[in-house]
């Protein structure tokens, strides 16, 4: 029973190696495309981010600096962030989407640089951009975290555990093969014994 018991054991850890095997393979797949979005975007919010300064950097050298902090005194766009989750691959990862309200550009343009107008909308674009690179970051972080685990358990399960029951299941044949020799030989002695008399 035992046997039969640890026969059925390896064939369902073979068939559970096998499917997380296939996971992490699937989840590796994921991440390298996920990682090569990634390199893209991350790319494009440093040009915007650069791209922004510098044209804000402009502005500042054709206006002072209590004209442009008097242009900022009052907020004229709120922001916030949405969060909400999708599953890839039995992972929760977040769902981050951006709502603005107002418009950006609140101030009058007869005493300011263009400039900074041209600033205010590359950090705008950017701004959306870097709460998307955020959530393809904490994706990418959580699906690493998800194939180290995933790693781990087809390594005990590849290098542990069903090295370990096919060899008790070895053990345990061989044992019941012994037995059943040792009792054909008893058989066989006392069959002799009774034709003797």
């Amino acid at each position: 029973m035992e046997l039969l018991r640890l026969r059925r054991r390896t064939v369902l850890a073979r068939r559970g190696h096998k499917l997380l095997k296939d996971k992490q393979d699937e989840l590796v797949r994921i991440l390298f495309e996920l990682l090569e979005g990634l390199k893209e975007l991350r790319k494009k919010v440093e040009e915007e981010l650069a791209e922004s300064v510098k044209r804000f950097v402009l502005a500042r050298s054709f206006m002072e600096t209590e004209e442009i902090e008097e242009l900022f005194l009052v907020p004229s766009i709120t922001s916030g962030v949405e969060i909400s989750e999708k599953k890839i691959m039995t992972v929760h990862v977040p769902v981050f989407s951006a709502k603005f309200e107002g418009d950006y550009l609140s101030y009058g343009f007869a005493n300011t640089s263009p400039e900074l107008d041209l600033s205010l909308e590359s950090l705008n674009r950017a701004l959306k951009d870097l709460i998307e690179l955020a959530e393809k970051e904490k994706a990418l972080e959580l699906l690493a975290i998800e194939v180290e685990k995933t790693r781990r358990r087809v390594n005990a399960l590849e290098y542990i555990l069903i090295p370990e029951l096919e060899s008790t299941v070895k053990f345990i044949s061989m044992k019941l093969s012994e037995m059943e020799r040792s009792d054909i030989t008893r058989l066989m002695k006392i069959k002799d014994i009774v034709r003797a008399h």
